[in-house]
């Protein structure tokens, strides 16, 4: 975070909004004539190796890799930097053991004679309650809040201990049952999109990982974020960075019009299949053209959320004006809204998927024809083996017949020149 320690507090710089000033680092002018160049993603990777370049986690050679990402991306061995996620969001599943550690620093630390009200994460973090809802009754009015009760029954004393944690940890924000899916209060209540440091003002995009394959979700908003196992996201928690290898950015270009009988499942299905073949392991797809303005952000979402299905690791969509719409869907303040909108044109990072010409340079582009997206079922077993309904009398017969994965491919992503 900003500091005296900062290699990069020359770039701070002052933003007013609403006649409050904010300070943020101006990465636009640190990075020069190649900023245009790098895909949406990757700038903010950079903004946050500037934000946290203390010289010893991060050093100003992560920050250089960064800026030279074109380059250093092809490099076959990979290059390494470090990351620091805005926040860490978890489920009771996986964010119990997390607390329990947290508890058992504190008992260690009151052992010590010290003041275990010291022990606190420093990352921003947020449980969601989600995973241990089970249904028992079922098409009846009373049917939630007996479901609710058995819950609550069952869970005693995980539930008790989580109320106890969230009383008695700072910077820790645990969300009650009944609530909803982790994802969608993720999406719908916990997203910043841009935080504002409470203590110095300072404006930063908003970055997450989280104990969920599908926290990938969250990308259809323009929050950069994906999955980490419990041992990382409790050393994020503890302040300490991800390792992680610089990706490779595979862009996606949308362009066209969904067919009227066509919908966003068969569009979902068609793009995972489609990113399936074309291999993006341990890449961040990044989504881009005109077609991607007439896409909702629940749509956005769903095609994010697929990212484990698909292989990489987001799946990104850049903000844009829908997306500041949809925050106003979902009840974020006017002033807040007008923070986001100012800090992300300060920082060229809010998008327009009409202009051409603000396209970044990426290490592989392909692109699909929305009206080439045509009905579909999914499956029969992976969400990858979309089969279109017109072609599913035969791709039955030939599963009767054939082994499994023999199948003939019939959709392929077309390269396109960047």
């Amino acid at each position: 975070m900003a500091g005296e320690s900062n290699l990069y507090n020359k770039y701070l710089k002052t933003l007013t909004v609403d006649s409050k000033q904010y300070k943020y680092y101006d990465i636009v002018a640190l990075a020069g004539n190649c900023y245009d160049e790098l895909p949406y993603s990757i700038r903010v990777l950079l903004e946050s190796a500037v934000r946290n370049c203390d010289g010893f986690h991060i050093e100003q050679k992560d920050v250089q890799n960064i800026l030279k990402w074109e380059q250093v991306q092809t490099m076959e061995q990979g290059t390494e930097i470090p990351f620091k996620p805005a926040r860490v969001i978890l489920q009771d599943l996986t964010g119990v053991p997390a607390v329990v550690d947290f508890a058992a620093m504190r008992d260690a630390v009151k052992d010590l004679s010290g003041d275990p009200k010291k022990i606190n994460p420093i990352c921003p973090a947020d449980l969601v309650i989600d995973h241990s809802i089970q249904v028992d009754y079922a098409g009846t009015p009373d049917a939630l809040q007996k479901n609710q009760d058995l819950e609550f029954e069952r869970n005693k004393e995980r539930f008790l201990f989580l109320k106890w944690g969230a009383k008695a940890f700072n910077n820790m924000l645990i969300v009650p049952p009944g609530s909803g899916i982790v994802h969608q209060v993720n999406l719908e209540y916990l997203a910043r999109v841009v935080f504002v440091d409470k203590d110095t003002s300072l404006l930063y995009p908003d970055t997450v990982v989280g104990t969920d394959s599908h926290t990938t979700m969250i990308n259809g908003l323009g929050v950069l974020g994906w999955g980490v196992g419990g041992i990382e996201a409790e050393a994020v928690m503890l302040g300490q960075s991800i390792s992680m290898l610089l990706p490779q950015v595979v862009g996606y270009r949308l362009y066209g019009e969904l067919d009227q009988y066509a919908t966003s499942t068969d569009l979902v299905l068609t793009i995972t299949k489609h990113l399936r073949q074309l291999g993006v392991v341990g890449k961040f797809v990044e989504f881009y053209g005109p077609g991607v303005s007439a896409l909702s952000i629940a749509d956005r979402a769903t095609i994010a959320n697929m990212c484990p299905e698909y292989g990489a690791t987001v799946g990104y969509f850049p903000v844009d004006i829908n997306s500041l719409d949809y925050l106003r869907q979902t009840n974020r303040s006017e002033e807040q809204i007008r923070v986001i909108e100012a800090y992300l044109k300060a920082t060229k990072q809010l998008r327009d998927y009409n202009a051409a010409d603000s396209d970044p340079k990426y290490s592989l582009s392909v692109e699909l024809d929305l009206a080439t997206v045509v009905s579909s079922v999914s499956g029969p077993k992976r969400p990858n083996d979309r089969v279109a309904v017109s072609d599913m009398k035969r791709d039955f017969l030939d599963c009767l017949s054939n082994k499994q994965n023999t199948t003939k491919e019939t959709h392929q992503a077309l390269p396109s020149k960047n």
